[in-house]
């Protein structure tokens, strides 16, 4: 095997992570894989010998890429968001895309999440796609943007305000607390069956630690959330509908709720006892 064989496979072992990537970034599949396809183009180009990281250079390299085509759509005051149902088939993707692989991308990433980051800054798309939904540190996305640490962590907080300030309003308040109600009776049963029926098809859960993405995902998850969903009291967190965990009269845990419609697209998952002690919660009867 011959070096560029060699890269290739290397290229080709991280691909459905950068086509990924791009997707969520540009909700085009066919501007996804242009992107992953400059990727290439600018990897066969550079010496990376001494790259420690491959799968974390195609990363950065994919980010400036998406942002540079992020900024030209802007200036041309462009709509290019595809519809869901050609997105997810891959409808206008390269010859040689994976349908399967469309299949993944659209069971995490749906639509109104791409509206919601359509109205974002190109900056403040990367940073929230690459720190909230990749965990890219925020030393790595500034570099991406050109600002500092501090900065990229200022403009995925802006982000993320506005997208779960978006998805908060789609239901009112008691019908989330029945939805979350239904949540937590289900993570008690373990029940996959019931937590599927009350998650979004593209659920978000995050924690401090990681992103898990799609509602099979999700719910398997929740298995590991039922020794607590007894002990678990609803409450509003930060002024949203969520779960307050305590141990004793220890708070150990929060979770707060974004819905899309019925259905809970996005569970923030708060465990770090500074971050913990920082929220403002109000027990809810």
């Amino acid at each position: 095997m011959n070096d560029n064989e060699f890269l290739a496979r290397r290229f080709e072992s991280h691909r459905s992570h950068l086509r990924a990537v791009a997707y969520r970034m540009l909700g085009s599949a066919t501007e996804a894989d242009d992107a992953v396809q400059e990727a290439w183009f600018r990897l066969s180009r550079s010496d990376t010998r001494q790259v420690d990281n491959l799968g974390g250079w195609l990363t950065t390299v994919v980010g400036r890429v998406c942002l540079d085509m992020l900024r030209s759509r802007k200036s041309r005051a462009e709509e290019p968001l595809e519809p869901f149902e050609t997105t997810a088939r891959g409808a206008g993707a390269s010859a040689d895309a994976d349908p399967e692989q469309d299949a993944v991308l659209a069971d995490s990433v749906g639509v109104a999440l791409l509206v919601v980051l359509e109205t974002l800054t190109p900056a403040e798309r990367l940073a929230f796609v690459l720190h909230d939904l990749f965990a890219v540190p925020y030393e790595e996305v500034g570099d991406i943007v050109g600002r500092s640490p501090v900065a990229a962590r200022q403009l995925a907080s802006r982000a993320r305000r506005r997208v779960q300030g978006a998805e908060v309003h789609d239901a009112d308040l008691a019908r989330q607390r029945e939805v979350v109600d239904a949540f937590l009776a289900a993570a008690r049963e373990g029940d996959f069956a019931a937590l599927v029926e009350v998650l979004d098809p593209d659920v978000v859960a995050r924690t401090e630690v990681g992103v898990t993405t799609g509602a099979a995902a999700v719910a398997k998850g929740a298995a590991s959330f039922r020794h607590f969903a007894h002990v678990a009291r609803p409450a509003m967190v930060d002024g949203r509908t969520g779960l307050a965990v305590y141990l004793g009269e220890h708070l150990d845990r929060a979770l707060a709720f974004a819905f899309v419609g019925d259905r809970i697209a996005v569970i923030d998952i708060v465990i770090d006892p500074e971050r913990v002690a920082g929220l403002d919660i109000s027990l809810v009867d």
